[in-house]
């Protein structure tokens, strides 16, 4: 008698006496997709960080370009500027009287022409805030020392900023 072994298209894939596996669980599928999530998420608070420190590293550019700017602006009117026609205050503890606004300036001079196109270019790269301020003080000698400040929470930096330049003219 013949006797014939009938395999199943099961016992193919399978070994005896061993539970077969039939694809990935749905727990081993929800693990991975909750990994690739954190990943996605941990680039992406990267990249926003690294949007911030550009941006304050952009101001920090604009602080030290408009600085020489006025310093050059200065230097093209240097007799008005060892007049101290350029002088926005004294200083007081390490910190010159700032201007905030170009509105404060009246004078139709160079130098108050030049002051107020340098504080509208500091409100336009530092953000128009009541913190952007600049401020000059020239002494009869010709060395000028100009100070810059204002926010840079809005880039992630630490607050308020003061960058001071000192040159002789």
């Amino acid at each position: 008698m013949m006797t014939s072994k009938r395999t199943t298209r099961h016992s193919l894939y399978c070994r005896p006496m061993t539970r077969c596996e039939r694809g990935v669980g749905l727990i081993e599928v929800l693990v991975a997709v909750l990994i690739l999530a954190l990943g996605l998420l941990g680039m992406a608070g990267l990249q926003a960080n690294a949007l911030k420190t550009n941006q304050s590293s952009y101001a920090r550019g604009q602080v030290v370009m408009l600085s020489y700017y006025m310093l050059d602006a200065m230097r093209a009117d240097r007799s008005a500027a060892l007049s101290l026609a350029y002088n926005t205050g004294s200083l007081t503890g390490g910190v010159i009287a700032p201007i905030c606004s170009s509105a404060a300036i009246t004078g139709a001079t160079l130098a108050d022409n030049n002051r107020k196109d340098w504080l509208d270019s500091l409100k336009v790269s530092l953000g128009d805030e009541d913190t952007t301020c600049g401020a000059i003080l020239c002494e009869v000698s010709g060395i000028c020392t100009i100070q810059i400040t204002w926010d840079d929470s809005r880039a992630g930096g630490l607050g308020a900023q003061r960058f001071e330049t000192k040159s002789r003219l």
